[in-house]
């Protein structure tokens, strides 16, 4: 389910490894990945954390079977489990070694929340991306900040209104990647970004983390108040009729009756 691996270099790579599920992030893999990170925060031996998926796909996003029980559930059981993805993006991005994102694949909805809440990011040139929930009847709730904050609210409005999937092109001239690279190629693209991250003073990168929060008006109550509002938002929009009709139409594999003609 997540695999974790380290090497000579200080890096550690967490590879989400549920390829019969296209590595789509159910909770179990949620609190995996978050326990790690919080591991990883305090092991003085690793300088760079490395997020990657199984097989050919990065990560499909959210768990769509798992999404439409949390809204069936009791309010305080479906704001409960935003939450946990919400803490999950926020610990990624406090992480206070440098993160690298590499998308080996296809990345669908909060797998875009994963790749902004990164540092750094790095895409093969076969690499897709969408942010496919309001096609589900849903709203990209928690990973809005982190999205935002890499593509800016001009694109944000574009792909989080339609929903239509990116090429890796895009995505790099939008902001939400830093780089692209031949799939042949990718190992040895990230291999570069790690060695210049390398030569960095890790005590310096940690604080040119803070420092960067800061500067951007960025606080810890706040970022605390905008987990709570878009977890709640989520939960909410998940137990509403719309998403419950979307989420049914995508596990039957027919159209939303909104795409039905009259």
């Amino acid at each position: 389910m997540l695999s974790i691996t380290r090497d000579a270099r200080a890096l550690a790579t967490l590879t989400l490894d549920r390829p019969q599920a296209r590595n789509a992030l159910s909770g179990e893999l949620v609190a995996r990945l978050t326990e790690a990170l919080a591991e990883l925060a305090g092991d003085r031996s690793v300088r760079i954390v490395a997020l990657t998926g199984a097989g050919n796909v990065f990560c499909a996003g959210a768990d769509i079977g798992e999404m439409r029980a949390a809204g069936a559930a009791s309010p305080e059981q479906n704001e409960a489990d935003s939450r946990r993805f919400a803490t999950l993006l926020q610990r990624l991005e406090n992480q206070p070694q440098p993160t690298l994102a590499i998308v080996n694949g296809a990345a669908y909805g909060g797998a875009l929340g994963l790749i902004s809440a990164c540092d750094i990011a790095l895409a093969a040139d076969s690499a897709h991306f969408a942010l496919s929930e309001v096609r589900l009847g849903l709203v990209p709730a928690m990973i809005s900040p982190y999205v935002v904050r890499a593509i800016g609210a001009r694109q944000a409005h574009r792909w989080f209104l339609t929903g239509e999937t990116m090429d890796a092109t895009t995505a790099l001239r939008i902001g939400l990647v830093h780089e692209t690279a031949d799939d042949a190629a990718l190992t040895a693209a990230a291999g570069r970004i790690v060695d210049a991250l390398r030569a960095g003073g890790p005590q310096a990168q940690a604080e040119i983390k803070q420092l960067l929060r800061h500067v951007t008006g960025r606080s810890a109550p706040g970022d605390q108040a905008m987990l709570a509002d878009t977890a709640s938002l989520l939960a909410r929009i998940r137990a509403g009729a719309e998403a419950a009709e979307g989420l049914s139409a995508f596990l039957e594999k027919r159209r939303a009756r909104w795409r039905n003609p009259d």
